[in-house]
């Protein structure tokens, strides 16, 4: 016999807000100016340094050509880093570009510019958002193979939420000029 569920429990977390779900995030790590690999190992520990987050894992490192750049842009060292949070979406963005600041980034407002570090969120959780800071899944994610195939590298099965499975988007945008770079691994922590 199972317990019917008691009305006079009030769930802390619509109360008060101060429990909030366990979320997996995708985010994907690029690098393209200065030390490269340690950019992107700097993006892993200050992210497994995070309170509340939890690096679960980080994926092969791969070479990539830059995409929608400046012909003189250097070539990209990008990788994907998957972590469990309790964090807000809004939270976690916040910590990704204080991590880019933290590595010389600068936003001049040029799209695609050259940058020592780009933490980019793809997916937390189930959360969609259409706002100017933060969209949810990221609206370029499934055109990107410079995020996808170091994804599928740790979840082969994985989905791009409301688009499709990024095996078939694989597929569909082709690797071409993404080059798996066995000589460079990133540590976790």
């Amino acid at each position: 016999m199972t317990e019917s569920p008691n009305p006079n429990i009030i769930d802390a977390d619509t109360l008060t807000g101060e429990m909030h779900p366990i979320r997996r995030v995708v985010l994907s790590i690029g690098s393209n100016l200065g030390d490269r690999r340690l950019n992107l190992q700097g993006a892993v520990d200050s992210l497994a340094d995070t309170p509340e987050v939890w690096v679960t894992g980080v994926s092969p490192v791969y070479e990539t050509r830059p995409v929608d750049s400046r012909d003189d842009a250097k070539d990209y060292l990008n990788a994907v880093v998957l972590l469990d949070t309790t964090l807000s979406a809004r939270t976690l963005l916040d910590r990704a570009q204080a991590i880019e600041a933290a590595y010389g980034r600068e936003r001049d407002g040029s799209h695609n510019a050259p940058r020592t570090l780009d933490v980019d969120l793809i997916v937390v959780g189930d959360r969609r958002s259409d706002k100017d800071e933060l969209v949810l899944p990221h609206p370029r994610a499934a055109e990107r193979a410079f995020v996808l195939v170091p994804w599928s590298d740790l979840e082969p099965d994985a989905e791009v939420p409301g688009v499709g499975p990024i095996a078939e988007l694989i597929d569909k945008v082709g690797a071409d000029g993404v080059t798996r770079r066995d000589d460079i691994e990133l540590d976790l922590q």
